[in-house]
């Protein structure tokens, strides 16, 4: 699907401009694409900051009334998941 597009003008430094020169390289994409593609990410943060938080919000609410072993483990494998 086609998307219009609007230009803009961002300026950076010539060490930032040669890090996104030597990614887009790497993976084989525009710096364009790049930079698009890394604002997503950084917009999806505040999305995926809001689930968190309504998460922690309903454990708030209510409480497990207790932690298995296997729950815990269940947590810490999908913590360690994560690709941070």
């Amino acid at each position: 699907m086609y998307m219009a597009r609007a230009q803009t003008l961002v300026q950076l430094d010539d060490g930032l401009i040669a890090l996104l020169d030597q990614r887009a390289s790497k993976l084989q994409t525009s710096r364009s694409a790049l930079i698009r593609q890394a604002i997503v990410a950084y917009l999806a943060t505040d999305a995926d900051a809001a689930i968190d938080n309504a998460i922690l919000a309903g454990y708030r609410r209510s409480p497990a009334e207790e932690l298995t072993i296997d729950v815990i483990a269940l947590a810490v494998a999908s913590i360690e998941a994560e690709p941070w």
